[in-house]
């Protein structure tokens, strides 16, 4: 045992060195990492690289969109005036009538029996104003030689006159019958559509009453827009052009359009007719009316559309790209570009949409470049790289078709 332990207590102790070509990988692997995190905080990464905008104020033209109904510029009732038996319905009920068409016919005989008594008893007045016509000039000589008496001549003159007023009493009888005789054909007032008829052939009509309505008309060329501007939106109007930031033109000049209801574009353009100075109180809006024209009919009444109000401009107005607007906790922002070329964020106060941008009321001003493209990838005092935008892609060339080869 003691051999043992002093064997043991000879041996030589071996300790690992590393090789050189070991320690040498090792140090190559190192140094790099080491360098690197001894480099300033702001030059760890390399430049974003980016699009930017300059800011370029511009007169814009605003739009203001809300909902309207469709509505008929002119509806009339379709009344009988005389009292008499339905004969004919000489329309097709639902279509679209025009001015003169006839649409129901009543039974003319006892108009035309009545017309024929007034005539008669006309002639009959003019004979007896002829006959005492012919009376006061005989008269009149023989008063002259003192043969009749004053009285004589006072009695004929006085027939004269009477048989003058029998005459336009009658004549105003003919003119009455004729009226009633052509009352009985009762013909559309103007361009419109027609709805159904409120009696069938053979029923009497009543003259004047709630039973004297025959059908209605409708007008749809032009056709009227009603809509509603609620008072907080006109506020902010005031508000903007107060602050010059809006300049609108007269009432005339307001262009009007409509979006239908499948997002297609009407092409026919309206106008302003009148504006309610009062707020609705049921509504809290103010009524506006529009007139549009409607030629060829694609408009009917009831329908609801949205209306776009053109012409008014915000002058020297800032805008920026949607992309280009971001939201933070405190509100939205941009990435502003600096001198140094390091993006800061800037907040906004945005406005109306114009297109696909922000219009911009507060926080950026002409000159200052703003990050389109990129601006997800930056950090406040992030050092950037401006590149130029993407050029649009060019549409492929038309490859001419092939001409069969001639034998």
């Amino acid at each position: 045992m003691q051999d043992l332990r002093s064997n043991h207590k000879s041996m030589p102790r071996f300790q690992l060195r590393p090789s050189a070509g070991a320690l040498l990988a090792v140090l190559l692997s190192v140094g790099p990492a080491l360098a690197l995190a001894q480099q300033p905080a702001g030059q760890a990464r390399p430049p974003t690289p980016v699009s930017v905008i300059e800011i370029k104020p511009e007169n814009t033209p605003a739009t203001f969109e809300f909902t309207g109904k469709t509505a008929s510029s002119q509806q009339v009732e379709i009344n009988a005036r005389v009292e008499g038996y339905l004969d004919k319905i000489a329309y097709v009920e639902g279509s679209l009538v025009k001015t003169g068409q006839l649409l129901f016919q009543l039974d003319p005989k006892q108009f035309q029996a009545a017309l024929a008594s007034a005539k008669a008893n006309l002639a009959q007045q003019e004979a007896l104003l002829t006959r005492a016509r012919q009376t006061l000039a005989r008269v009149k000589p023989l008063a002259k030689q003192n043969a009749v008496s004053q009285q004589d001549l006072d009695n004929a003159t006085a027939n004269v006159l009477a048989s003058e007023a029998q005459v336009q009493a009658a004549k105003a009888s003919v003119e009455q019958a004729q009226l009633n005789l052509g009352y009985t054909t009762i013909k559309s007032p103007l361009n419109g559509l027609s709805s159904s008829a409120n009696y069938r052939e053979g029923a009497l009509i009543r003259a004047g009453g709630s039973g004297s309505q025959l059908t209605t008309i409708v007008q749809i060329d032009p056709m009227w827009v009603n809509f509603g501007v609620g008072e907080n939106e006109v506020l902010k109007i005031r508000a903007q052009q107060e602050a010059g930031q809006l300049s609108r033109p007269g009432l005339s000049k307001v262009q009007v359009d409509l979006i239908l209801a499948d997002g297609a574009t009407y092409p026919q353009k309206g106008q302003i007719t009148f504006m309610d100075p009062v707020i609705n109180a049921q509504t809290g809006t103010y009524n506006i009316r529009a007139v549009v024209p409607n030629p060829d009919n694609q408009l009917s009444p009831g329908q609801f559309v949205r209306v776009q109000l053109r012409g008014a401009v915000r002058p020297n107005a800032i805008m920026v790209p949607q992309v280009a607007v971001m939201q933070g906790p405190s509100g939205k922002f941009v990435f502003v570009v600096g001198p140094d070329n390091t993006a800061r964020p800037t907040p906004i106060q945005v406005g109306d949409w114009y297109g696909d941008q922000w219009i911009i009321n507060s926080g950026l001003q002409a000159g200052d470049r703003v990050v389109v493209d990129g601006a997800v990838r930056l950090q406040p005092g992030a050092s950037v790289q401006i590149r130029p935008a993407a050029a649009p892609e060019p549409e492929p060339a038309k490859v001419p078709s092939a001409t069969p080869l001639k034998p």
